[in-house]
């Protein structure tokens, strides 16, 4: 696996657009589109909350019903969710008036149903559709190959973000090169499962739409599913996977060498595009990743580390460069998982060195000056070892800063 400078438009025959369409922000894109003349086989994986966005329930019938697909357009500032059946509706219209642009723009005939849609942004309020069905018709126009089209359509959907997210790689299929090439957004509502994120990940693998769910939904549990910002479950989580076939390689349609190479450069890109997500939650000054290990099965593993990566009380710890362990032995006690807290070691990790904290249920002597500086780095990592088996799990997230507060007391305003 090789991992390149690239997004959406990385794999052969995706092109990428973004627009102006002024639905909530001024002065900046809001809107893109990504467009493959080539049919996409479709793989989606959606929110779990039992209040969905009306692109939610738009795209999942589309990836379920197993159309092809040709286009996805997405668009920042107003979320499309608690619409009723308007939101719905408008779902329909803006497939209709993506269809008619490419028609009009690109020659190409598809149906609304072969249009995936996105939205993220303020909850409770309808699209301005004059607004939305301007700006598909700036986006086909626009649509381009280029690295520059996939950074503007990346920075097109941000809301609270305050950088683009992107990740792409290559891999080696039976001598042809299979690339695969993602984006996506999000900062707050972000927990587990999923998060409050929007992902578009692309590839030009030739492989079959069982197996491509299979991969995104497997690759999603151990990606997104583990990361939290502030423990709100959003109502628009997305992540979808086209694959148009373009590369060339032989058909992937058996959990082969040829599978699992295409699963692990996948999973890269997605946990890549994840902690991205966590690192930049809303107001945070680091990402913290705890890893788990050591303990007696996988699941408690990963109950464990979330535990941990969800306490505010640790994340206000990493705020303030605190070695405050005691924190973490508690969300670790309080994860429903039974374990000898007795056998639990505890350190910290960053670019600025290993400091032991804790172990054998005890805290141990240690430099706190050298703890603060360790803790001081943007991307922290707490390590557990349970010492019970040899399950381990990964979860990241972030402080939890004043700035939280200050960005989501006034957001829908």
């Amino acid at each position: 696996m090789k991992i390149i400078d690239g997004g959406v438009t990385s794999p052969i025959g995706f092109e990428a657009a973004s627009a102006a369409a002024q639905i909530k922000y001024q002065g900046r894109d809001d809107m893109m589109m990504v467009y493959s003349e080539a049919p996409c086989r479709a793989a989606g994986t959606f929110t779990t909350n039992v209040v969905k966005a009306a692109p939610v329930i738009w795209d999942k019938k589309v990836t379920v019903q197993g159309t092809d697909v040709h286009a996805v357009v997405a668009n920042a500032g107003i979320a499309n969710a608690c619409t009723g059946e308007e939101g719905l509706s408008y779902c329909k219209e803006e497939a209709e008036e993506t269809a008619a642009a490419i028609l009009a723009g690109k020659g190409q005939k598809i149906n609304p149903e072969d249009v995936l849609v996105a939205s993220t942004g303020v909850i409770g309020m309808q699209l301005p559709m004059d607004r939305v069905k301007k700006g598909i018709r700036l986006l086909v126009p626009a649509l381009g190959l280029g690295r520059e089209e996939a950074v503007k359509a990346a920075q097109a959907v941000m809301t609270t973000d305050t950088r683009k997210k992107e990740c792409a790689v290559t891999i080696s299929v039976k001598g042809k090169t299979v690339t695969i090439g993602g984006m996506c957004k999000g900062s707050g509502m972000i927990h587990p499962n999923m998060c409050t994120m929007l992902s578009f990940v692309m590839t030009d693998a030739n492989i079959s739409k069982e197996l491509l769910q299979k991969a995104l939904s497997d690759s999603v549990q151990e990606s997104y599913n583990m990361i939290s910002v502030d423990g709100d479950m959003s109502t628009n989580d997305t992540c979808l996977l086209l694959a148009n076939g373009q590369a060339g390689n032989e058909e992937i349609t058996e959990e082969d060498e040829d599978y699992k190479a295409f699963c692990e450069a996948l999973h890269y890109v997605n946990t890549e595009l994840a902690k991205k997500i966590a690192g930049d939650g809303e107001g945070a000054t680091a990402l913290l990743e705890v890893q788990v290990k050591g303990a007696d099965t996988k699941e408690h593993a990963k109950t464990l580390a979330k535990s941990v990566v969800e306490s505010d009380l640790v994340k206000t710890a990493i705020y303030g460069h605190d070695a405050n362990w005691g924190r973490i032995y508690c969300a670790l006690g309080y994860a429903g998982v039974d374990f000898d807290p007795d056998r639990v070691r505890l350190s910290f990790q960053s670019k600025a060195g290993e400091v032991l904290v804790a172990e054998n249920g005890s805290g141990v002597d240690f430099d706190e000056g050298k703890a603060a500086k360790v803790l001081s780095e943007p991307e922290v990592t707490a390590l557990i070892d349970m010492q019970a088996g040899d399950a381990e799990a990964t979860a990241w997230g972030c402080d939890l800063t004043y700035d939280y507060v200050k960005i989501n007391a006034d957001y829908r305003s």
